[in-house]
């Protein structure tokens, strides 16, 4: 009969003060010089101000030439609100376009070399790692198979005992149990020193999950790779990105791209396709101007114990929530305040790095409700003090994102109401139709950019189902998404008005399965998305060219419930797949990465 594995190892506490966001900022240490082996580089300045300047420009160029159409049957005050929401709106669209632009040239030109291995060297690791898995009533059989196959794959790469596993659970007294009888299985078959800790207070979450553990264990190791309960990463990554570490001492945290796996619904096949053929313009434009103040997702990265504790202990936000209390949205604010004490973080372009993804557009909602609310708090974080000026903007930009749809639907409503009263507007006094069209253009011009990245590269073009596979997946891709925007348009602004009503955000698991969903079950959650269309279609006669420019927001409007429970099923994912259609070959690297339930 063999012995029971202990649940935690001895105590090994380190000092994790709270900090402040206003006052002098505190002290930071000596930088070490860029280094181009990750992704940085002495022109940085230039790259920023060429992506902030050409967005301005973009944007300042639409809204002149909006100005100067509404303007001509003169000044109302539909007219002022319609160009004071049009240029935020459109500066936001031409950052992301813009960004994407860069990208693909970066990666066109070898400049990038896109999604590679993680380099690794002969030297023996130095530090000591804590493999992190927090869990939140998960399915405990899959998150254990995720972790065995990472514990796998470090013993082949000979380095298991540089590598501590922990499951720290946040989940409630009734899957303790379970959980318990999983680790114990898993402890017994890995090479790896697996540990189990459950919370029965879940103060703080995830973060405070995280501090509870560095205050008690976080001294006996140099590192800790973090991870969400869907996350998977192969060995060579792992250990890569220790040496990394290793070698470069002011580097505080390496954020992975994860790329999605596990697809079953079509929903799940669309969004992993997605980012495949689109992600990697737009991840490798961040990577070039971002440099040592690149963001943090709060998974698959890899972190320096020591800079973390002693510059990211979260303290609770004044006031109520949702605005106040705990901070949700905590990965861009740890990312800002490790980079205020000098600490450098980067974004890494590497393989053997994956996640899933909600399998429908209701658990994506449901998600999206909480980053929300989070990234909203951060609007109260942008004059902390001693923040970098990038930090402040990915911030802005997180917060933005979800404010952009209030703001498209009231630009929406803003033009219809001129359109219907026969002014000059948006779509009824722009007969040219630059403005439109160069909108079009920058939000359809990424996709096409990563789809002329995809068919470029004969390996590329294989892993997405070929030449003529990405071509008919794109032609469903592009109309889907055109429909399906509205609809999220209008849950977000659903959502956000709830948030100011102080309908904080429950802290529920996610749903990581799923097929098919009743409509018994979507109708109720968007009643208000078909009134909007029925209202858009009733005033159509009325305002015959507005109409014709917003007959994709009128169709997904009033086919919403239908396209949510179509894109919920795993029998259509299946049957799209067999004919070609948002096909995802394994990415590079997965061939030791198969996750197998681990239960007790």
């Amino acid at each position: 009969m063999t012995d029971t594995p202990p649940r935690l190892p001895a105590a090994a506490p380190i000092d994790m003060p709270e900090q402040r966001f206003d006052g002098p900022p505190p002290p930071g240490r000596a930088p070490e010089p860029f280094d181009g082996a990750i992704g940085s580089s002495t022109d940085l300045f230039a790259r920023r101000a060429i992506l902030v300047l050409l967005t301005l420009a973009l944007a300042l160029a639409a809204s002149t030439t909006l100005k100067e159409s509404v303007l001509e049957d003169g000044l109302a005050v539909s007219d002022m609100l319609l160009l004071t929401v049009f240029f935020p709106l459109f500066a936001l669209l031409a950052f992301g376009f813009v960004n994407a632009v860069v990208g693909y040239i970066v990666l066109a030109t070898g400049l990038h070399p896109g999604f590679t291995p993680m380099p690794r060297w002969s030297e023996p690791l130095q530090g000591r790692t804590a493999i992190l898995m927090p869990v939140h009533n998960e399915d405990i059989g899959e998150v254990c198979g995720r972790l065995a196959t990472m514990a796998d794959a470090l013993a082949r790469a000979g380095t298991e005992r540089a590598f501590d596993i922990f499951i720290l659970s946040d989940s409630g007294a009734g899957h303790e149990a379970e959980e318990v009888a999983a680790w114990r299985v898993l402890a017994a078959r890995s090479a790896c020193a697996i540990y189990y800790r459950r919370r029965s207070e879940n103060i703080g979450r995830k973060p405070g999950n995280i501090a509870d553990w560095l205050r008690a264990h976080g001294g006996a190791y140099d590192y800790m790779l973090m991870l969400d309960a869907d996350s998977l990463m192969g060995g060579d990554t792992i250990v890569g990105m220790a040496q990394i570490m290793d070698r470069r001492p002011a580097v505080a945290l390496l954020q992975t791209v994860p790329q999605v796996i596990g697809a079953t619904t079509l929903f799940q096949r669309w969004m992993q396709f997605s980012s495949r053929i689109y992600g990697p313009a737009a991840t490798a434009g961040l990577v070039w101007w971002s440099g040592a103040e690149a963001t943090f997702w709060g998974h698959n990265a890899l972190i320096r114990i020591r800079a973390f504790a002693e510059s990211c202990g979260l303290p609770a936000l004044p006031g109520q929530p949702p605005f106040g209390g705990t901070i949700m949205s905590h990965d861009v604010v740890e990312a800002a305040l490790l980079r205020r004490r000098g600490w450098r973080v980067h974004m890494v372009m590497t393989e053997e790095t994956f996640e899933e993804y909600p399998p429908t557009l209701i658990d994506a909602a449901v998600r999206d409700r909480r980053w929300a609310q989070g990234n909203l708090q951060h609007l109260g974080l942008l004059g902390a003090s001693g923040f970098h000026w990038v930090n402040r903007l990915q911030l802005l930009l997180g917060a933005a994102g979800y404010l952009a749809s209030p703001l498209w639907l009231l630009l929406i409503v803003v033009s219809v109401a001129q359109a219907v009263r026969g002014e000059a507007g948006l779509m009824s006094g722009d007969p040219s139709g630059i403005v439109l069209g160069t909108t079009l253009a920058l939000l359809f011009g990424p996709k096409l950019l990563g789809v002329i990245h995809a068919l470029a590269d004969a390996r590329r073009r294989r892993s997405l189902g070929g030449g003529w596979g990405i071509l008919r997946s794109i032609l469903i891709d592009v109309p889907l998404s055109t429909l399906a925007a509205p609809a999220i348009a209008v849950t977000q602004t659903i959502d956000l008005i709830g948030i100011t009503r102080q309908r904080k955000a429950e802290w529920q698991p996610q749903n990581r399965r799923g097929d098919s969903l009743a409509m018994a079950a979507i109708l109720p959650r968007y009643r208000w998305h078909m009134v909007l269309g029925i209202v858009l279609l009733a005033l159509s006669p009325l305002m015959p060219t507005a109409a014709l420019w917003l007959s994709p927001v009128t169709a997904g409007l009033l086919l919403s419930p239908l396209i949510v429970q179509w894109t919920a099923s795993e029998r259509w994912g299946r049957r799209l797949a067999k004919r070609g259609i948002f096909v995802t070959d394994a990415p590079a690297g997965t061939e030791h990465c198969a996750p197998a339930s681990v239960t007790g």
